[in-house]
């Protein structure tokens, strides 16, 4: 067994390789670029050696760089974790050829494997089903016309190196064969330097499900069951889950035999996933293998109570698989949220910045440790008051809960999303609340398609409705009244001074658009019940009992009976006197006074925000990689103003109306604040 091992990644990934090396004895070495020296995986390794500067391509992704901190730390193995070099053949032969272990496959498995095309055919000889397509690499657009009418529409063109989203279009008729071929082609350039592209049926409801397979250099292969990953935004998984509440047993053990068929076929070792997707009469089809671990894994270990990373090292080291197909589980039901730093009501731009505040929920799970199950786990590598960094993805945080069943598995999600405190940054858990409440997913009657279904036109505060708004009103009134009851006990007030702590008060739920609404609420304490007091609004009363402290951001409590988690928080930017409140996705702002107190607020007039309607905005935090015009310049609605970059995510910036360019604020190179201006048109 290895004594010491070098994590070739960062964030989360390297984390939870570092958990199961130190359950394991073995010593770890971690790897940062400049923006990541004080990251939480550099804190929890043994050692850590600096790469280079921030870009990914100036460290992460420098194979040099990685057998040079292996040689000179002495680690005798590399895990690429998930991302950057692990799926990188060149590199997984130079380590083999360094003489240092690369804990994945080997290099002729991810060559066989890593290109579309070639793996297509691959799987047809191990007789795994294919999807009905052209196989070869097309030249013009013509050809691929009448390829697309040959097949049938709807058809799916791709990029032979695609990943990611990137190189993929949806056709059904001749024109959007013409024009998706050479879009795609194109993107699939600049994005890989690989223009091959390939059509092949598109298949209708489809649902992205796959078969996690491990290998050992013995020869032996088995499936670990599958994974739901149908829930997607622009082909990026948002929630995972193990099983799938779709396919049935037979399914189930069909595509299980035929990955490990082609697992076998190209003497697969270590951990990898076959991607199937898989139509509403259950035909399924074979769409590529990742030859790396998954960021969905712990839902996989969770239901079969595996430490793959564990694993994964072990087969690295040769030893044989601990367990044969016959030992496999399958027990309860695991659901993964990817909490991304990312702003839902801002179209999903990239949010970066200090971490204020993060505080996960309270967890039972840990990542090296797969005997506690039926709980919460997460796995991040950020902490609290830590940077989130514009260089890499958006992913923070997974937040797993192992239940004994779907719904009981929904319902622990639900909590711990209320518990999950994040600030500084704005996060996608409101938008992940809002997808567990959706009654077509609680039915499990989804697909691929079903985010741009219900989402189409963005998403909303109010695509996250409440199913008892009156409480986030009823717990305003509760924690406005315990402050009053606090504040009235302390001593030294001068006499026909002190605080009346009330029972009536009015909640001022606070409109952006100064549309205020007023609610009446009468507070009672429970006689001899600390933390304890009954809210009455017209023919509604709430019992509400928490011993949480008036300082928690995240509360937790009773009401009527029932368990809650609730966040909130005192002041905000605009109002600070203002009580934010937030449950179950839904958030609301709003002011709770006195009678009198509201009676004059009605009076107030509302103080409309400025008209930026003459300047071009970030919509994100980020670095200006481009401004496209300049002084005095006539500007025509459309015409490409700026560029910013975030995350992996170029964003373009477009004139809404013609005009012409008074002042350029804002200069190449720079780094930007949300809805900093960059461009002043004259009016």
């Amino acid at each position: 067994m290895f004594t010491k091992i070098l994590i070739a990644n960062r964030g989360e990934i390297a984390c939870r390789v570092i958990a199961t090396a130190r359950k394991m004895g073995i010593k770890t070495v971690a790897v940062y670029s400049e923006a990541d020296r004080d990251a939480r995986h550099v804190l929890m390794a043994d050692e850590a050696v600096l790469l280079g500067p921030a870009p990914s391509r100036e460290s992460y992704l420098v194979a040099d760089k990685i057998i040079a901190a292996c040689k000179q730390t002495g680690a005798q193995a590399v895990h690429p974790g998930y991302g950057f070099l692990s799926e990188n053949e060149a590199f997984a032969k130079r380590c083999e050829d360094e003489g240092i272990a690369f804990i994945g496959p080997k290099h002729y498995s991810i060559a066989a494997m890593g290109d579309k095309i070639a793996s297509k055919k691959l799987a047809n000889e191990a007789r795994v089903n294919t999807i009905p397509g052209y196989n070869d690499a097309i030249e013009t657009a013509e050809q691929a016309v009448e390829i697309a009418k040959g097949i049938g529409y709807p058809v799916m063109i791709k990029a032979s190196a695609g990943g990611g989203g990137k190189g993929l279009r949806v056709a059904f008729n001749d024109k959007e064969a013409f024009e998706g071929f050479s879009s795609c082609r194109n993107e699939a350039r600049n994005s890989f330097g690989d223009d091959r592209v390939f059509i092949e049926k598109y298949v209708q409801e489809p649902r992205h499900i796959e078969i996690q397979v491990l290998g050992d250099s013995h020869g032996n292969v088995v499936y670990l069951n599958e994974r739901e990953c149908s829930i997607q935004r622009r082909h990026q998984k948002v929630i995972e889950e193990a099983p799938s509440p779709f396919i049935s047993d037979a399914t189930r053990k069909a595509m299980g035999e035929q990955a490990v068929a082609l697992a076998k076929a190209v003497k697969y070792q270590s951990a990898g996933t076959v991607e199937f997707v898989v139509g509403k009469d259950q035909d399924f089809y074979f769409l590529e293998m990742n030859t790396r671990l998954q960021v969905e894994h712990p839902v996989t270990e969770c239901i079969t109570g595996l430490d793959l990373v564990e694993l994964m090292i072990r087969v690295a080291a040769g030893e044989k698989l601990p367990i044969t197909q016959a030992d496999v589980k399958r027990e309860g039901w695991a659901i993964e949220c990817r909490i991304n730093a990312e702003d839902p009501f801002r179209n999903f731009l990239p949010s970066t910045g200090r971490l204020v505040r993060f505080a996960p929920p309270s967890t039972s799970m840990t990542q090296a440790d797969t005997s506690a199950l039926y709980g919460v786990r997460v796995d991040t590598g950020v902490q609290d008051g830590g940077e989130i960094p514009m260089y890499y993805d958006s992913m923070i945080a997974k937040l797993i809960v192992h239940g004994t069943d779907r719904n009981d598995a929904i319902a622990k999600m639900r909590e711990a999303l209320n518990g999950f405190v994040i600030r500084g940054i704005s996060s996608n858990i409101p938008f992940q609340a809002a997808l567990l409440a959706h009654p077509k997913f609680v039915s499990g009657e989804f697909n691929t398609g079903f985010i741009a279904e219900h989402y189409a036109k963005g998403f909303a505060a109010e695509d996250v409705p409440h199913e008892d708004p009156e409480f986030l009103v009823a717990l305003a009134a509760f924690v406005r009244r315990k402050s009053r009851e606090r504040a009235a006990a302390i001593s030294g007030q001068l006499p026909g001074y002190a605080v009346n702590a009330g029972k009536d008060y009015v909640v001022i739920t606070l409109g952006a658009d100064g549309q205020h609404v007023y609610t009446s609420a009468h507070v009672d304490e429970f006689v001899g019940e600390t933390g304890s007091a009954r809210v009455a609004m017209g023919s509604r009363t709430y019992e509400i009992r928490s011993r949480s402290r008036l300082n928690d951001i995240c509360i937790t409590g009773t009401v009527n009976g029932e368990a809650f988690t609730a966040q909130v928080e005192r002041g905000t930017p605009k109002n600070p006197l203002a009580l934010r409140l937030q449950h179950n996705g839904t958030r609301i702002e709003a002011l709770v006074v006195s009678p009198r107190m509201a009676e004059l607020h009605r009076l107030m007039p509302f103080k409309a925000p400025p008209d930026m309607s003459k300047y071009v905005l970030s919509p994100m935090p980020g670095l200006l990689v481009d401004v496209a015009v300049h002084p005095g310049q006539k500007v025509q609605a459309g015409e490409r103003v700026a560029v910013i970059e975030a995350m992996k995510m170029e964003n373009v910036l477009f004139a809404v109306a013609d005009g012409v360019v008074a002042k350029v604020l804002a200069t190449k190179g720079e780094s930007l604040a949300v809805d900093q201006p960059i461009v002043e048109f004259e009016k």
